[in-house]
């Protein structure tokens, strides 16, 4: 099959990948040329009876719990559709930080329902990008044709819905998945006919391994991320430290004399690494790790001779060329870069291993399944709800029993037998209430009431209305 585009968006019951869910999947399949292939998506997914949203998440999107299970699939109907429909050969999946947020969900979303989590991305000639670094990039270093928004108080912003109100592009309501699917479509379509060039430098720069070799060729080199700061249009000049296959590569950002760092000890760079939002903190670390699969926007250092660019990077090719000179003459220093991110990576395994994640969470936290678990999850989200009893006892993996039982309460509830029923009622029960006065329902109501006392209009009060409601209705049953 030729290749095409499926822009999606997902609006959440919350920020955490683990502990919430997906309420709204929208997409759009586009060509090559970004010219739309069929009719949108826009499909409600059920929240099932052991979450609770997160009350500002639901203030946000205006999606209650109640619309998903009027109008909402289940998880399982939804990922049957997704992948017969949605996933298919050579299908590149896009969106304005859909990388480092809405893939995570669809990860867990399909861990949870026993899909392999990340094959929906890589196979069958399947791949993906993220806009958001590519709108970065082209703002710092060809914006040209390009009308760039600024916040009130004078700082370049990149808000989605901003850039296409200051376009003329249609976006009618913001936060709502199917209008930012068109409205990225519609800044990625400005991008491609003002900057062709750069728009096809970077989409086909998306792959590990095309990072990877431009690395190789580029150990000095432009790169544009969130972490870097507003008032540089999110770029730096940066040189190579280290790179790993697993970890990825450390940078160190040019714009700053190595000299204060020099003579510190790895301890002391791990800790000025880290972000202090004391203004009294010593001077953080200038360096970062890059991540090869998360579609970094890199550019080699030649268009840094443009005034312009130097000045949107607050940076001169002789500032980059003394600190370079600087860093190279400090072997000692780029090992303990290297050491400190290690000790970074170390301090969060140990805290990682101290917290027993639970197995809805917990992705991440055990090894690949083996072939017999593999075998297994295809017949789970094959089967129908009465083929799935004597299931659990065969897989190897304990995540995998854990979420057989949750998996067909979420999913078909009523066909829970009655000790099913119990069983899944005192889940919830652990879950939402247990805990007492930290218990996920007691911290809930407290931040509905602490929204309420604030200067709410009729929308929002209604929804924590609905939402306290909600939480009322799924109260779970205990003997």
């Amino acid at each position: 099959m030729a290749q095409s585009f499926f822009w999606y968006d997902l609006e959440t019951s919350g920020i955490s990948p683990r502990e919430q869910r997906v309420m709204q999947f929208a997409g759009q399949r586009t060509d090559m040329n970004l010219k739309p292939i069929g009719e949108p998506v826009n499909l409600l997914i059920k929240l099932g009876e052991d979450i609770l949203p997160d009350p500002d998440a639901v203030l946000l999107t205006g999606i209650t719990p109640q619309a998903t299970l009027q109008d909402g699939l289940t998880e399982a109907e939804f990922l049957q559709f997704f992948h017969k429909e949605v996933a298919t050969s050579d299908t590149i999946f896009a969106g304005y930080n859909t990388v480092r947020f809405d893939d995570e969900f669809m990860r867990f979303l399909n861990y949870r329902n026993f899909y392999d989590a990340y094959e929906w991305e890589y196979k069958d000639g399947k791949s993906r990008w993220d806009l958001l670094d590519v709108v970065r990039m082209t703002r710092a270093l060809r914006p040209d044709g390009i009308n760039w928004p600024m916040t009130d108080d004078g700082k370049p912003t990149n808000r989605l819905e901003l850039i296409t109100k200051l376009n003329d592009l249609d976006h009618e309501h913001a936060h709502d998945a199917l209008n930012d699917v068109l409205a990225s479509i519609a800044v990625a379509q400005l991008i491609k006919a003002k900057q062709p060039k750069l728009f096809d430098w970077l989409f086909n720069l998306r792959g590990k391994n095309d990072v990877k070799k431009f690395l190789d060729a580029n150990p000095t080199f432009i790169y544009s991320s969130g972490r870097f700061s507003n008032e540089t249009e999110k770029t730096a000049v940066v040189r190579l430290v280290h790179v790993d296959d697993m970890k990825g590569a450390i940078v160190y950002d040019l714009r700053h004399d190595p000299t204060e760092f020099k003579d510190l000890p790895a301890e002391e760079l791990a800790s000025r690494w880290r972000y202090a939002k004391d203004p009294d903190a010593p001077t953080r670390l200038p360096a970062k790790t890059l991540k090869f699969n998360r579609c970094p926007a890199l550019s080699p250092t030649g268009i840094l001779s443009d005034v312009g660019v130097q000045k949107r990077l607050q940076v001169t090719p002789e500032i980059v060329n003394a600190n370079l000179a600087k860093l190279n003459a400090m072997p000692e220093l780029l090992a303990n870069i290297v050491r400190a991110r290690d000790l970074m990576d170390d301090e969060r395994g140990e805290q990682w291993s101290r917290e027993v994640p639970d197995a809805d969470a917990a992705l991440y936290d055990g090894g690949f399944f083996d072939d017999n678990d593999k075998r297994l999850m295809s017949v789970v989200h094959a089967a129908k709800a009465d083929e799935l009893a004597g299931l659990e006892a065969n897989f190897h993996d304990q995540r995998l029993r854990d979420i057989l039982p949750r998996y067909k309460g979420r999913n078909y509830p009523e066909k829970l037998t009655d000790e099913e029923r119990a069983a899944w009622e005192q889940y919830r029960y652990h879950v939402l209430v247990e805990a007492g006065a930290d218990s996920r329902l007691a911290k809930y109501m407290k931040r509905l009431g602490e929204l309420a006392e604030t200067d709410a209009g009729k929308e929002k009060l209604y929804l924590l209305e609905e939402l306290q409601l909600y939480a009322e209705s799924i109260m779970p049953v205990v003997e």
